[in-house]
């Protein structure tokens, strides 16, 4: 328990500096289309990445559910944007799908 504070120090660091990093050199500077482009689907990916999988391992004996879901987190997403509304959709709309 001694080791908690810098523990929490030394996280905050490691997980701080690499965003800063890149914030500090890029100040003042213009970066071209096709890499800003790039970058703004960077996020998308990732969240695919790690909630497509999980999607379908969440209820592997209800395919269905985790189906639906995900459809409209896509089209909410898609038409309104924002995280809260479709996460939350989905969640509820899974729900309904495995009680019905």
């Amino acid at each position: 328990m001694d080791n908690l504070i810098p523990m929490i120090l030394g996280m905050a660091a490691v997980t701080y500096i690499p965003r800063l990093i890149p914030f500090l050199m890029l100040t003042g500077k213009e970066i071209p289309g096709r890499v800003d482009a790039f970058l703004k689907c960077i996020p998308v990916a990732a969240i695919g990445a790690l909630i497509i999988p999980g999607v379908f391992n969440a209820t592997p004996e209800l395919p269905l559910a985790g189906i639906a879901g995900i459809t409209f987190t896509l089209i909410i997403g898609l038409w309104r944007g924002g995280i809260i509304l479709p996460v939350l959709g989905a969640v509820l709309i899974t729900y309904l799908v495995i009680l019905f």
